[in-house]
């Protein structure tokens, strides 16, 4: 029998933790969540995905229908961590960066745009040891098209590290559709990150 999750208004995370919680009691093989916005959409099936669902999202009364359906019907227990919260090979240990704004300090924004450009190209001499980098707040520009650093985070990815973009923070910002480097997030993904981390340097 097919589950349904009707997740419609309601503000990141709620979406994505009533999915978790339904797996998690009842693991279903068929399941059809219904959102309202691109970033539940994208946490949601990201985190289906993960969980061993093939996922189907259709554009129904101005917001989405996600229709999920266990590979394994839903039988056998689905353990397996979402894949920002897996290292990567040689890390020597997990440094999360979480960035709170698109400057850093407060005085002169100008100024500020300039130290966070210096700061995130300069994050490379962490080496191995640089896992996550997360963006939230008004530090979610710094993941769009018109990003001064985009160049640097997309090679960051390139190269292992995982960016993560709060989505409720891109769609307050109406930054949704100009998003270029990066998985769109929630607070789910962020705290079991920081938790899981060695070290987090909060900056911003």
């Amino acid at each position: 029998m097919t589950k349904t999750i009707d997740a419609r208004g309601l503000a990141c995370p709620a979406p994505v933790l009533m999915v978790k919680d339904l797996v998690e009691k009842d693991n279903p093989g068929e399941l059809t969540v219904m959102v309202d916005n691109d970033a539940s959409r994208e946490n949601v099936t990201r985190f289906l995905t993960t969980r061993n669902y093939l996922v189907k999202a259709d554009r129904q009364n101005g917001g989405f229908l996600l229709l999920a359906r266990h590979k394994d019907g839903g039988e056998q227990p689905t353990e397996a961590p979402m894949p920002e919260l897996v290292s990567c090979i040689g890390v020597r240990s997990k440094i999360v960066v979480l960035v709170t704004s698109a400057q850093l300090g407060r005085g002169d924004d100008r100024l500020g745009d300039k130290l966070m450009a210096n700061y995130l190209k300069t994050l490379k001499e962490m080496g191995n040891d640089l896992w996550q980098l997360i963006f939230v707040n008004s530090g979610v520009q710094l993941t769009i098209d018109s990003s001064p650093v985009l160049a640097e985070l997309q090679e960051y990815e390139k190269n292992g590290v995982i960016i993560l973009a709060c989505g409720t923070c891109l769609e307050h910002f109406h930054l949704t559709d100009c998003k270029k480097v990066g998985a769109t997030t929630n607070m789910l993904d962020i705290v079991t990150a920081m938790q899981l981390a060695d070290k987090v340097l909060t900056i911003g």
